[in-house]
């Protein structure tokens, strides 16, 4: 039976013989045009000596990548390194006595003859066997680093994972460096530890090293290590002891003996075999020493140095946006930070704040009212104490003196109303009405506290009674860009939104903070002149080169002595016979003024949301504010005379004005002088004398306010045009 041939089989293979001579054609083509491209490489190869210039691209991208590293090294004050680990960052006074000290990744430091030879063995032994053989860096640790970088790159991991650092690596990065790990913070790594090799002896190095090196639960160094869980000092370290400390190095978290006592316990034994093949113990003795217990035993107390922590906080937020040094550094670099505190002042106001009876009884949810003081210098602007706020203290926390922002009700009034106006032709004893008024298209209508109204009142009573209506009737009179423009130079931090009669009563869009209206007030104290604010006088590194220092007294005129008299002799009638009078210390004569604002809240206008007092003499200014954080309907201050932020300013004044130098103030209250004025004016001449007086008023605020008027009318033709 005979088989028809199979088309498709034919086609086929015609396609599979087509196939393999194209490729045979394709072959002969690029070996051809390749041969021809590896010839005319090897000629223009050799023609510009590729080799060599490659050659010498790596070498110039190594020598600069030396030079680079090699000035980091430098640069990197290793020769301070001792000095930095062994010594606190301490607070000095502004009597330059120590105050106390910062510290992080720090505890107390022991020469190496004070620490038990055990340790080092042990430490060695485990970390770094060929440490006295090495300078700073291990070929061989260098190439297992390598290989794992070139297998983390492959894999897109852009960290070393491994290592191979010495002991003096370590070292460097705990001391100079981040935790990150990439090559770059390897390489520098490696030239600061050469750097420290020249600087230092093999014993010095491993006596930063114990003393800097981490043991958990916030311990640093072997002394305070051998404290926390053997209740020993550093000399008295058993061999199991260190190997249980040396174990804990590599990781602390997870070879903690009090919360992971097996891990621990296994490790300390692993340690203790490294020791014998290290030719530190013998086999014997390591066994013995596997089945001793680890009798955890803690006699560490911490170190209690940071004891005005507002201020503290104040200083290490100073010295990083005014002298820019970082956190870490200022904590541990050991500087020598010179200040304005005051230790009596700071002290006493501590004190009372820690004091729950200055301060009203807590919501019922027991949610406490906040408060914050701040004091200082009038004459330098130096701080010379501060509390940021109640209950426990958390490091560098929100501080409310310095970074609250309140709206100031009437403590503002002295301010953007009667400054402007004593400086534009109005008196002390000037009268201003008092009558409840609307004001603007918009209506505003302020009304004084009790809604009671006198007609008329001289300004020095309206300022001690702290009368709304007078006030925002002042303002108006005078001009609100006169207040706006005053409130400016006093530093406050008005925004354009802040322009109106408002701002007589205190509205502002943000507020301010405690430390702000303090500098403001300063310039009553201090004849017209605005001081800068500052914590700080010097730092000194741990050599005791000078590093930053304040530029000293930047005083500002803001407004004249004449008018900053004036003021005082209004606002000591604040303390003596108006709304602060209960906050006056018995013996002290002081001036200033209070403030409060509404809650705010809906369905209730008799309750507080903020209270302010901020006074002062030649000598001192105190801005006290008191507060919920958030106020609601539930958290809102009563109108109460019992524990209220009088009595609070009373006894924090009472403690701090001891501890000044006294000075009294240059003028008589504002009311005793007018008392005197009208008695004197109602002899013989003095009635005709008096009539002048008042017409030479009248005449003086009738030019102020036709000079207002006519600047708006002014104003108002521009507009046109």
């Amino acid at each position: 039976m005979k088989h028809e041939p199979q088309p498709n089989s034919d086609l086929k293979e015609r396609l599979v013989k087509w196939l393999k001579e194209s490729w045979q054609k394709i072959k002969v083509f690029v070996k051809h045009y390749w041969a021809l491209f590896v010839a005319a490489l090897k000629k223009f190869w050799h023609r510009y000596q590729l080799t060599r210039w490659i050659i010498v691209i790596l070498l110039g991208v190594f020598l600069i990548t030396s030079i680079h590293l090699t000035i980091v090294a430098k640069t990197a004050d290793v020769k301070n390194l001792k000095n930095r680990l062994q010594r606190s960052t301490m607070i000095y006074d502004r009597n330059n006595q120590e105050a106390g000290s910062l510290y992080a990744q720090k505890g107390t430091y022991v020469d190496l003859d004070n620490i038990s030879s055990n340790v080092p063995a042990a430490v060695l032994s485990t970390e770094d066997r060929n440490f006295y053989r090495e300078h700073g860096f291990s070929v061989k640790g260098l190439g297992r680093a390598g290989f794992l970088l070139v297998r983390n790159k492959l894999l897109h991991r852009n960290y070393i994972s491994g290592g191979g650092s010495t002991l003096t690596q370590q070292l460097v990065k705990n001391a100079f460096l981040t935790q990150q790990q990439t090559f770059t913070r390897k390489a520098r790594e490696i030239f600061i530890a050469i750097e420290v090799e020249n600087q230092y002896s093999k014993n010095e190095i491993l006596t930063m090293y114990l003393n800097n090196a981490y043991f958990g639960h916030g311990v640093w160094g072997v002394q305070d290590a051998a404290k926390r869980y053997f209740s020993r000092n550093a000399s008295e370290l058993t061999v199991p002891q260190a190997a249980t400390l040396a174990g804990m190095l590599t990781s602390p978290g997870i070879y903690d003996p009090i919360d992971h006592p097996t891990a621990t316990k296994q490790r300390r034994n692993t340690v203790l075999q490294l020791m014998v093949e290290n030719k530190k113990l013998t086999q014997a003795a390591a066994d013995r020493y596997k089945q001793t217990p680890l009798n955890i035993t803690n006699g560490y107390v911490p170190n209690d140095s940071y004891k005005y922590p507002y201020f503290f906080d104040a200083v290490i937020a100073e010295a990083e946006s005014r002298y820019h040094l970082s956190e870490k550094d200022i904590m541990n670099n050991g500087y020598k930070i010179y200040t304005t505190l005051d230790q009596n002042q700071q002290r006493s106001m501590q004190q009372t704040y820690d004091d729950d009876d200055n301060f009203p009884r807590n919501s019922a949810d027991g949610t406490i009212v906040q408060s914050a003081s701040v004091a200082m210098n009038p004459k330098n602007g130096g701080i010379t104490a501060v509390v940021g706020g109640r209950g426990k203290h958390v490091f560098r926390g929100f501080n409310r003196s310095t970074q609250m922002r309140r709206q100031p009700g009437s403590t503002i009034k002295p301010i953007v109303v009667y400054t402007p106006a004593l400086e534009h032709g109005y008196f002390y004893d000037s009268t201003l009405q008092d009558k409840k008024q609307s004001y603007g298209t918009n209506n505003y209508s302020p009304k004084n506290y009790d809604d009671t109204y006198s007609g008329s009142v001289p300004m020095y009573k309206a300022l001690y009674e702290s009368l709304n209506a007078p006030a925002v009737w002042l303002l108006n009179k005078i001009g609100v860009n006169r207040g706006y423009e005053m409130a400016e130079k006093f530093g406050l931090p008005v925004e354009k939104g802040d322009k109106n009669l408002a701002l007589a009563l205190g509205g502002m869009t943000k507020g301010v903070s405690p430390q702000q209206m303090a500098r403001a007030y300063a310039v009553f104290a201090n004849d017209g002149l605005m001081p800068s604010p500052h914590y700080i006088t010097k730092i000194e590194d741990a050599s005791g080169k000078v590093i930053a220092k304040n530029d000293g007294n930047r005083n500002k005129r803001v407004i004249s002595s004449k008018t900053a008299k004036e003021m005082t002799s209004m606002l000591i009638g604040v303390f003596d016979h108006g709304t602060g009078e209960t906050a006056k210390p018995s013996g002290y004569t002081l001036a200033g003024k209070t403030g409060t604002t509404n809650s705010a809240v809906k369905g209730d206008t008799s309750n507080d949301r903020d209270k302010w007092i901020v006074g002062y003499t030649p000598d001192i200014v105190v801005a006290t504010w008191e507060g919920y954080d958030d106020t609601n309907q539930s958290h809102t201050l009563n109108d109460i005379s019992e524990r209220s932020i009088n009595y609070l300013y009373k006894n924090e004044m009472s403690a701090i004005l001891p501890n000044t130098a006294g000075t009294k103030f240059t003028v008589q209250d504002a009311q005793t002088r007018a008392e005197s004025k009208v008695k004197n004016n109602d002899k013989g001449w003095g009635s005709l004398l008096k009539d002048g007086g008042n017409l030479v008023d009248n005449f003086n605020q009738s030019i102020d306010n036709f000079g207002n008027k006519a600047s708006q009318w002014w104003n108002n033709v521009r507009s046109f045009f």
